[in-house]
């Protein structure tokens, strides 16, 4: 499809509207098209490969993990333990991780950001799987449960994803990102953004929803700009160089600096609370979040049918329901004993246990706070 110089007149917003006319392309329901059918697999081949891109970079980011994981957790065995980005297995998780974001990435190319987003569900349950193979961890019953949820959930949102096929173009980008939707949806949002970082900085506000809203609400603008870039990068191999226009550099630098603040944030988070209360409840907000975006920058679930949507909501939910379970107290069974033992101090009859003190040099402390006790001669000695 080829488009025209910038400058000449289609420029102009009807022929932004006739091409994004053209790009819109509706799978008419008739016989034969049903769920993994001939005709189902013809119309969807391309968003096909994207979710395979998803799913294939969702599953080696959680290879990534468990390979750091398993790094961490060998440094901390040994005498002399070594920093950990000195070990080479540390980097090899490292570039898995890089190569499934990468993964991600291409898939928003090819594919809905409402089809891409929710696969992240993937990433848990493939790491819980790759947990219990390889690092010997235990597999309880909510974990098949939550597996069998998410890979349910997962069929229902990938068959009832939007039926549509788009070219990302840099007109249609531009004709998009000036549209009444957008500019009221963002107008929201940067006021949502600032008062919730009001109560967050000002106030001194750190609870885990205050903080994953602030991720989820630059998550939504991350979206948009990646399948943007992603979607660009695709048409200029595909069919014409868009690398050209102004718009590709203005949603290039909207990508980074939006995944910088969305890090930064997600560290505090993670500091401030464990990975399995941030994990699902982050999932949840960023697929909700990406969902709501794909709906209003690219349109993505336009004429799309009641029954449809209804469908593919149901199958989100399934797959949030999975990932809670999946994570939930799974922290809390690695954790180690909150008291350490040491059975009957010399000189001071106790049944309690002695609690350790995070901020001294001794062992620990004893209920009464003191860091001492007699001996059977009278004089005080460091625990």
């Amino acid at each position: 499809m080829a488009t025209p110089a910038p400058g000449g007149p289609g420029d102009s917003p009807s022929a932004a509207l006739d091409e994004l006319s053209r790009n819109f392309t509706y799978g008419a329901l008739g016989a034969g098209n049903g769920s993994l059918s001939g005709a189902w697999y013809r119309r969807n081949q391309i968003h096909l490969f994207g979710a395979l891109l998803a799913i294939f970079g969702n599953l080696v980011i959680s290879v990534s993990l468990n390979i750091q994981k398993y790094s961490h957790l060998q440094l901390a065995h040994q005498e002399y333990p070594r920093p950990y980005f000195k070990s080479v297995l540390w980097w090899g998780g490292v570039v898995l991780m890089a190569v499934g974001e990468t993964g991600n990435f291409a898939a928003y190319g090819f594919a809905p950001i409402t089809l891409i987003a929710p696969l992240g569900c993937m990433s848990v349950t493939g790491s819980a799987i790759i947990s219990v193979m390889f690092l010997k961890e235990n597999l309880r019953a909510s974990d098949l449960l939550g597996m069998t949820l998410a890979f349910a959930g997962m069929y229902l949102f990938v068959n009832f994803a939007p039926n549509i096929t788009q070219a990302i173009s840099a007109r249609t980008v531009q004709y998009y990102f000036v549209g009444w939707q957008f500019m009221i949806y963002v107008i929201l949002e940067i006021l949502l953004f600032c008062i919730l970082l009001y109560f967050h900085k000002r106030k001194g506000m750190k609870h885990i929803v205050i903080l994953l809203t602030l991720v989820a609400l630059l998550a939504s603008v991350t979206v948009i700009s990646v399948k943007a870039v992603s979607g660009m990068i695709t048409f200029s191999v595909t069919d014409k160089m868009q690398l050209t226009y102004p718009i590709f550099y203005i949603m290039f630098i909207i990508m980074i600096a939006s995944c910088v603040f969305q890090v930064k944030l997600l560290s505090q988070a993670t500091k401030l609370y464990n990975t399995a209360t941030v994990v699902p409840i982050n999932h949840i907000f960023f697929t909700t979040s990406a969902i709501i975006a794909g709906i209003i920058f690219y349109q993505e679930f336009l004429g799309a049918a009641f029954l449809t949507v209804f469908i593919y909501l149901f199958g989100c939910f399934l797959s949030f329901l999975g990932v809670f379970l999946v994570t939930r107290n799974r922290e809390k069974e690695h954790l180690p004993q909150s008291y350490i033992d040491f059975g009957n101090v010399p000189g001071k009859q106790m049944l309690d246990k002695i609690q350790p003190d995070p901020n001294g040099l001794s062992c620990g402390t004893l209920p009464d706070g003191s860091d001492s006790t007699k001996s059977p001669s009278g004089e005080k000695k460091e625990v």
